[in-house]
């Protein structure tokens, strides 16, 4: 018995930070995000089913890893409301529900996209645990959202990920927190023109986690409560509506305002989180020249808590955005290995010449000067739908043993290849990297050898 999925990240428009209960992961605030499209930032999941299965077991992009308390508590959740399982082609019984508690689990998981580096991949993780477990354990919910509430308790982002389009995140109010649910606002085909830009500017693990960003902000940052209780309702009402009229003038105004906001609550925490870096200040920068120079919203960064920008726009202008952005980040290699849409970026940096002179003049006033490596990879994406059942022929565990397979080529983790790799440390000329020891040595020597003689001068 086995199912498998791959599922969404998405990218939160009005950012959850901070949470109300950490047992049952509800949030101080609501939240709303655009949930991207899979082709090439997913999951996929396999979860398997057997009494020959003596523990439940996890493997992370190939290697065994110990589960959490978060894939236990969804794991625990759908096994609490398992129900009878039927063939689909036959209609013969299966599995009764009574039977579950003998069956041991499986799962095998696989990101496409680099994982921890603020691009939602646990969102896109648990979303996808749920949805496969869901199938595999005939699950049906016994309240509206229920499903979007178990993945919730293993990350809060992916409750938003089990739907496709624009979904709202509810903050709820019962004490069960089982009114703490995603609703989908839209789906993925209301807005055909909108887009996202992805510039990731780091593929490392970030150094301060979610988790730890919260609490810490919760305890220190009267700013976080503030935003909680007066900003975040008006602005979901706001930029719902602007998403349903697509009005993309408010809702790249909101996007960018709540950011801004998201890293100033950052700021305000004690000690205070930097999430973004220079890079993302200096695109931020365009950004702005950009819709100053136009004279109306073109682009609309957002971050979450890492430094890579998710830049919407609409179709009709992501040509003219990417011939900024690969002007002033040019790819270290080819269009093939920086950007997942090579086409869509090449007619990027051929529209460079056709940049306004004017806007180009603005854009050097920044200061910045091409270079390759500040960031490592662009995506060109739109939103999409949430988790698909994809079937036996992308299974990521062995029908007959139950342990992992690779993943098809349509499926393997983005590896990006850094432009500025750390400078070697072998042995060998010592004048050959930027660690040699020798001139740094000499100098040292000679800045003594001048103190000694201006003391000398000095107190003869």
């Amino acid at each position: 018995l086995c199912e498998t999925f791959t599922s969404p990240t998405n990218i939160a428009v009005i950012k959850y930070w901070g949470k109300n209960d950490r047992v049952l992961n509800t949030p101080m605030n609501s939240s709303v995000s655009v949930t991207l499209d899979q082709g090439d930032l997913h999951t996929l999941t396999t979860v398997a089913a057997s009494k020959e299965f003596k523990s439940d077991k996890l493997w992370l992009n190939g290697v065994e890893t110990a589960m959490n308390n978060r894939a236990h508590a969804c794991l625990r959740e759908i096994r609490a409301i398992a129900g009878d399982k039927y063939c689909p082609k036959t209609g013969e019984l299966l599995v009764r529900a009574d039977e579950w508690p003998q069956y041991g689990v499986h799962i095998s998981t696989v990101n496409t996209f680099p994982t921890g580096a603020g691009l939602a991949s646990s969102a896109a993780g648990y979303a996808c645990l749920v949805s496969a477990l869901s199938k595999l354990f005939a699950v049906v919910e016994q309240y509206p959202g229920q499903l979007t509430a178990i993945a919730r308790q293993g990350s809060g982002s992916a409750s938003r990920s089990m739907y496709g389009g624009f979904v709202r995140w509810q903050k709820g109010e019962r004490a069960d927190a089982t009114d703490s649910i995603a609703v989908q606002v839209a789906d993925h085909k209301h807005w055909p023109e909108l887009r996202a830009v992805i510039m990731v500017v780091s593929d490392k693990e970030k150094d301060t986690s979610s988790t730890v960003g919260m609490e810490t902000s919760k305890k220190t940052s009267p700013f976080l409560s503030y935003r909680a209780e007066n900003v975040v309702e008006p602005r979901l009402k706001e930029i719902e509506a602007a998403f349903l009229n697509r009005d993309f003038e408010t809702f790249g105004r909101i996007t960018m305002q709540d950011s801004n906001q998201f890293h100033s609550t950052c700021l305000d925490t004690y000690p205070p989180i930097f999430y973004m870096n220079d890079t993302s200040r200096m695109i931020i920068r365009l950004v702005h020249i950009i819709n100053e120079h136009f004279g109306c919203i073109k682009a609309a960064y957002t971050f979450d808590a890492g430094p890579n920008a998710v830049i919407y726009t609409l179709d009709k202008d992501v040509s003219m955005l990417l011939a900024v952005m690969s002007k002033y980040f040019p790819a270290a290699g080819t269009p093939q290995s920086y950007c997942n849409d090579a086409d869509a970026y090449a007619d990027g940096v051929s529209k460079q010449k056709f940049l306004p002179a004017d806007l180009l003049s603005k854009l050097e006033k920044t200061g910045r000067q091409p270079k390759a490596g500040d960031v490592k990879y662009i995506f060109v994406t739109r939103s999409g739908p949430g988790p698909i059942d994809v079937g036996e022929e992308h299974c990521l565990l062995d029908k007959e043993t139950g342990l992992p397979v690779p993943p098809g080529p349509g499926h393997k983790q983005l590896q990006i290849v850094d432009a500025n790799p750390p400078r070697s440390e072998s042995l060998g000329c010592p004048f050959k990297s930027g660690n040699c020891i020798l001139p740094k040595v000499i100098l040292g020597l000679l800045c003594v050898g001048v103190g000694i003689f201006i003391g000398k001068r000095r107190f003869p």
